[in-house]
């Protein structure tokens, strides 16, 4: 088995195994690396002295396949995958991809819609009366009732719809621990209300007291400003230190949200990173082309989680949260330290990081004594006063790890917070960043330039951005090097105009930016951003906001970004004719395209017959400045 869980009865055979204590049932292929959340928690429990046995990507034609390692004694775990299955499986135009990076071969097809949902089912079919605990992403974002973009409907928590005993939400180590303990101390499932960080449904709440109750499945699903209302109340109660428990009813049922777990400490964080994991691919997919979503993480280091630059598009404020939790130099070196032993390491750590990975520590002492703010954001829309600002002991792992023999580069590829970086009045991280860590090109987000759809986005100002701009390429310049920046950028995010698409799109022919790839807003479950899309209003004031819902808008909103292709031309000629700025159709610098007669329109020139340089946002005379990658667009 070469230190992989046991996958089937054979595999248990040998481990002596009568009956696993839980089946872990994951929408991913089975990848025993800390990157994969089934991964983290079958390890956690197989430390707790449980038995575990993994069930990747059942077939869903009959009930055989799930039942393949037998009935478990204590419970059945089960989560859609890394990402979410329905952006797994479609692209913003709800287009279904033929691709699936967590699949073997990379192929689609492995897994059902919504496999939260299908595979909870199929496991109360084959094993009537054992508990059904679900998680990840998948359902941690639907906890509660929640727009759907790909059936354009209200659905209702996905506890419902899944039949499931328990919810866990955000991340489970801890969590399902306690749920593990318990159900093994003989406490049956239903009567485990009291776990926090947890969500289950209830016939009666009178027995609940300080509880926070949101308008009901059948208010959000009629009413587009009692939705928004939800939304708000949810945010503002996820938070560890003073959240409470939430409420929504659903029909004759209720959904009972306890309040987050608390964040695991440095010492509980390092424990999980130290556990045997293979970081391998288990081998029944060799032949199958293996499975491609472990090469970007192979030889990467998660050094943090959680996020408090909280993007009101990004769903990990509502998942992982806002408190930032990170690893001791130690416990990071220590990893770096196995992989130069790992037999195809090359000498290069592709990454250290995580959500943002210049965060290392919760943005001010007040959070972790008094929680969250509920109307204030840590950097938005400018610092906050109490935010402590430092890069050091990031640096000093960044140092550490560049010394270990054996390693050549150390790579920071997972994308930092150009504002945070702006904040720290010690240039020091940005100058070995730019000397020591990039790769030719650094990612960073601005995803846009017009102010009016950053302060929907929650993102900084363009004037950041701009100073961060100009900060990288001055000490590329000093270092003398010619490394640039990788900006990624999106279309049509809630409050984007015609308008805003084209001063996207005039920045981008100024700064003579080519982006290969664009992403398009997508609206996912339990976002704040989703909600603006879903019901015109922004949850946190109540405003209207201007939403581009008609395909062709979006498509034009697109085509935009990307001017210059010839098979955008008429979507941005009728984009400027319809914001009445033909003054953009010419010959002149600021021209986006040339008019339509004209032969030689859209081919990269300035409109007097002499092409531009392409220049990149961090050097001179760069060629073929990528956009957003694949992989980068399915993570988001």
């Amino acid at each position: 088995m070469n230190g992989f869980l046991p996958v089937c009865k054979k595999d248990m055979k040998k481990l002596g195994w009568q009956q696993a204590d839980f089946i872990f049932i994951s929408a991913d292929a089975y990848v025993d690396h800390p990157s994969f959340a089934a991964a983290i928690l079958s390890r956690v429990l197989e430390r707790c002295g449980f038995k575990v046995a993994i069930i990747p990507q059942p077939s869903i034609k009959n009930l055989e396949d799930i039942k393949r390692c037998g009935e478990p004694r204590l419970g059945v775990l089960i989560s859609g995958g890394n990402i979410d299955s329905m952006v797994a499986h479609y692209t913003a135009a709800k287009r279904k991809r033929s691709e699936d990076l967590y699949s073997p071969g990379g192929k689609s097809g492995y897994r059902p819609d919504r496999p939260t949902i299908v595979y909870s089912q199929l496991a109360r079919q084959a094993f009537p009366g054992v508990p059904i605990i679900i998680g990840g992403i998948e359902a941690s974002l639907r906890r509660f009732a929640h727009y759907d973009y790909w059936s354009d409907s209200v659905m209702p928590s996905i506890l419902f719809d899944s039949g499931a005993d328990l919810l866990i939400y955000g991340m489970g180590e801890r969590i399902l621990k306690e749920i593990a303990l318990a159900l093994n101390d003989g406490y049956d499932i239903k009567s485990l209300t009291y776990i926090d960080g947890t969500a289950y449904a209830a016939d009666d709440v009178s027995y609940i007291t300080d509880a926070v109750t949101v308008p009901s499945f059948e208010e959000v699903k009629k009413s587009k400003t009692a939705y928004a209302k939800a939304v708000k109340l949810q945010y503002e109660q996820h938070d560890f230190v003073c959240g409470k428990t939430v409420i929504q009813r659903h029909g004759e049922k209720y959904l009972v949200q306890n309040k987050p777990a608390a964040p695991l400490s440095r010492s509980e964080l390092d424990n999980v990173f130290s556990l045997p994991f293979t970081r391998e691919v288990h081998p029944m997919y060799e032949k199958m082309g293996g499975v491609p979503a472990i090469e970007e993480v192979k030889f990467s280091i998660t050094s943090a989680r959680g996020c408090f630059g909280s993007c009101n598009f990004c769903a990990l404020a509502f998942h992982q949260g806002r408190t930032v939790q990170s690893r001791s130099k130690k416990s990071i070196v220590t990893e770096a330290q196995k992989l130069t032993h790992m037999q195809d390491f090359k000498g290069y750590i592709n990454d250290v990081g995580g959500p943002t990975a210049n965060f290392r520590y919760p943005s001010c002492k007040k959070q972790m004594e008094k929680g969250v703010c509920k109307n204030r954001q840590c950097l938005f829309p400018t610092p906050c006063k109490n935010l402590e600002v430092s890069h050091k002991e990031y640096l000093d792992v960044l140092r550490e790890l560049r010394e270990i023999p054996g390693i050549k580069k150390v790579f920071v590829r997972s994308g930092i917070r150009f504002d945070y970086v702006m904040a720290d009045s010690d240039k020091t991280f940005l100058k070995e960043l730019c000397e020591y860590h990039v790769s030719g090109q650094l990612k960073v987000a601005p995803e846009h330039v017009s102010d009016n759809v950053l302060k929907y986005m929650g993102k900084p100002r363009s004037a950041v951005f701009n100073s961060f701009c100009k900060a990288y390429r001055d000490i590329n310049e000093k270092l003398g090097k010619k490394q640039y920046l990788v900006p990624y950028l999106m279309s049509s995010h809630p409050g984007s105009t015609l308008d805003d698409a084209i001063e996207l799109a005039l920045y981008l022919k100024k700064e003579g930016i080519n982006p290969q790839q664009v992403q398009d807003f997508y609206p996912t479950p339990g976002t704040i951003s989703t909600c603006m899309y879903y019901t015109g209003i922004d949850p946190r004031t109540g405003a209207h906001v201007y939403v581009a819902r008609d395909p062709q808008e979006k498509a034009m909103q697109r085509a935009l970004l990307q001017f210059k292709r010839p098979e955008n031309y008429a979507l941005v000629h009728k984009a400027l004719i319809k914001a009445g700025r033909k003054d953009l159709i010419g010959y002149g610098k600021e021209c986006l395209i040339r008019p339509k007669y004209d032969k030689k329109q859209n081919n990269g020139g300035d409109g007097n017959g002499k092409n531009n340089r392409r220049k990149s946002l961090g050097g001179k005379n760069q060629r073929g400045l990528k956009g957003r990658s694949k992989t980068a667009e399915r993570r988001r």
